[in-house]
Order: C-alpha cells, then structure tokens, then sequence
C-alpha cells in the first residue's frame, strides 16, 4: 500500500514542512523538491514524457511544462498509454476559497488544467472545498459559500469550455453517490494512518479527521453520475501542487479497493513569495503576493520593493560578477510567465552576466504581469452569476468528449 511508504505527515522536518496546509522552508533555505520526490514516493517529469505529450496532442507542450513548473507525477505515463489506445479520461482539479481574489500562484493549477483540457479535449470537474476552509479557517458556512462563488468567477475567467467542465461545491453537491463514495473511503482509511498522513493530532476537531474522504472521491467517475454513467473504470488525472499529494497518496491506496483505477496525478512546484523561495505566494501575507485585483501601479510597487532579487549590491559589482539567478524572484516569475522562451533565456544569461541591471528585470516583470492581470481583470468582469450557475448546474455534458 502506496502510504505505508512513509507513515509521516507529507514531509516535516527540520528542514521544511510541507503538507496541504503548511508550505515553509526553514530561514533562508529553499523547498528541496529532489527530498520531496524521495519522501512522497512519486516520479520526475522527464523530457520522454513531455516529448510524447507533444507527439499526442500536435501541439507544443505548456510552458508549465517546457520549464518544469510541473515537475513530478503518478501514473501519468498510464494515462498516455490509454490515450494511445484510444481510451479517454478525465480531470479533476480544485480550489479552497479562502480569499476574496485569486493572486498568480492560484492561477497555475487553472492556467495549465485549461491546456490539458484543450490538447487531450477531455472533460474536468472543479472543486471548490468551502467545507474544507470553513473547517480550517476562521470562516463561517456563508461566507465559505460566497467566497467559492467569487473564486468560481476567477476560474471561469482562465477561459474553460462550459460544455465540457463541471464546477461544484462541496456544501451543495456532497450527498447521494458523492456521498456514497466518501463513507466507502472513510472505512478503509483508520484513525492511525490517517493522523499518519496528515498529522492530525487529538487537538484537531473531527471535521478535518471526516474530510480526507470528500477531496479524495472526485477521482472516481462514479460520484457523477450525471457526468459519466456506467464510466466506473474511468481514468483521473489530477493536476496540482505538490503539497496535495498526501490526499492522493491515501485514495491511490484506497482506490483498487473499492473497484477504481487509481487516479493519475501530474504535480508542481510552488509559486514563490515576492520575498524568496523558502515559502509559497501566501493569501495571508498581501505583500507576499501578486492578485489578480492588483492595479499596474500595486504591481509595479511590490516588484520594486518586494520582490527579492539575485542582483549585487553595487552596479560595479553586478558588472562585475553577475546577478545570482538561482535566488532570483524577478527571474524565477518570468519562468512562469514569459511565454517568449528565446526572451527568457536572454534575459537569464545578460543579467547572470551582469550586462542587464536588476531594474531592467524588474521592468520587464512588471510588463509582463500588468498585461496578464489586466487581461484576466476583464474576463472575469464578463463572468456573470448567470455563467457561474451555467458552470455549476448539474447536467449531462454530451460533447464532452468531443
């Protein structure tokens, strides 16, 4: 059984934490995703498989993909296969709506399902978990439930196709097969393995012991049954972040069990801090974090003042010995954000040789996210509750495969 691997919350040390709550590296220090890797069990992305996905869909793989932003999987390799043969699946994905607004590192996730979802032309249900955060966080039932409505505009604004992706949310869709699913889940998972992999303690209220089941079950086909009936031996792929993996690790363990593949998973890296990589972009730190809410003059201050920089302390230092690029916050957003690979590297090798100054970097930077911030800005002030509900009713999708 996959977690009986490592019978340990996701991976705390005294190095790093990281688990679905908790992202931090100790002062100064980076996230060791090669430690990650080894300690959650699960496999480098490498080029054959990024190679292949360019082979089966005719188009260039993302630039999540290029850049290895999404950097490890499980059984994706399975997934190509059955989709050589001629087999479908399809994907699932999720949202905790703790906050009014998405910042950049909420969009990765959505950004790069969007492709998957446009290459493989399979469909996708989205999970907005305002059970979860009304459990985690200080928030009450009402204000969970309009904040995943609000965060359903954010993810409708990414540009997704109605007529093959299903929003929900907890508080409203759990209940019949969903909910089936999560009580034959909750009786393979005991109270040990589960304080095991999530490092619950007797302190923790048994809403977050009773949760576990509900983000696990989106990977069986049979909890929709509007969606995909008599499709029980579908496949899942699921693209997220890292630190969700201890929730897939324990339905991975569970899944054959019950009579369902194992979800496949295709995972990233965190999106950094402004100020360095030894956390993730934070909702609750506003400095910490570009929104997609944030005017060209918020974007343009943080990244001045903010955002951490490999630059030396001296221009005639910089000339001299370059800029430190595996520190660099400018550089490591344009990683994720700067379409242009030639541009990119560029600008990596004139600035790691300090012809190009930290200010020119940070100017570009500050281009590049106003213009993509004010593009999602006005697709989303184009969603209505009318397509919000659209997204969230419960229908059949025939062309959902086509």
């Amino acid at each position: 059984m996959e977690v009986d691997k490592k019978e340990e919350l996701a991976s705390d040390s005294s190095d790093q934490t990281v688990n679905p709550w908790e992202v931090s590296a100790k002062e100064g220090g980076k996230i060791d995703y090669d430690k990650l890797i080894d300690q959650f069990g699960c496999q480098r992305l490498d080029d054959s498989l990024i190679d292949r996905v360019q082979r089966l869909t005719s188009r260039q793989p993302h630039v999540f993909l290029r850049r290895g932003v999404f950097f490890a999987h499980r059984d994706f390799n399975e997934v190509l296969d059955a989709y050589e043969r001629g087999d479908k699946f399809y994907l699932y994905t999720g949202r905790g709506p703790s906050s009014e607004a998405l910042h950049l590192g909420h969009l990765i996730p959505f950004m790069f399902t969007k492709y998957l979802q446009e290459a493989f032309k399979v469909p996708l249900v989205i999970q907005l978990t305002d059970d979860e955060k009304c459990m985690w966080k200080n928030l009450s039932v009402e204000e969970s439930q309009r904040l995943a409505r609000e965060n359903a505009k954010d993810i409708i604004a990414c540009g997704f196709d109605v007529t093959k992706t299903f929003i929900f949310s907890d508080f409203d869709y759990v209940g019949g097969a969903f909910y089936k699913n999560m009580v034959k889940v909750a009786k393979c998972v005991t109270l040990n393995k589960a304080m095991g992999i999530f490092g619950f303690s007797g302190e923790d209220h048994i809403g977050k012991l009773s949760f576990p089941p509900v983000q696990a079950v989106p990977s069986f086909p049979s909890s929709f049954p509007h969606l995909f009936p008599g499709k029980d031996k579908l496949r899942c792929l699921i693209p997220c972040a890292i630190d969700q993996d201890p929730y897939f690790r324990m339905t991975r363990d569970v899944a054959p069990r019950l009579g369902y593949s194992k979800p496949a998973l295709i995972e990233s890296s965190f999106f950094p801090a402004l100020q360095g990589e030894n956390g993730k972009m934070s909702a609750s730190d506003p400095n910490s974090a570009i929104y997609v809410t944030d005017t060209a003059k918020e974007i343009k201050n943080k990244i001045n003042r903010y955002a951490f920089s490999g630059g030396q302390d001296s221009i005639e230092k910089h000339r001299e010995i370059g800029a430190n690029l595996e520190v660099d916050i400018p550089v490591k957003y344009l990683s994720f954000f700067l379409e242009d690979d030639t541009e990119l590297e560029h600008i990596k090798k004139e600035y790691g040789e300090g012809r190009m100054l930290t200010g020119e970097v940070k100017k570009r930077l500050t281009e590049v996210l106003t213009e993509m911030v004010e593009r999602h800005r006005m697709a989303r002030a184009a969603v209505t509750d009318e397509m919000v509900d659209a997204f969230m009713a419960v229908r059949p999708l025939p062309n959902m495969f086509e």
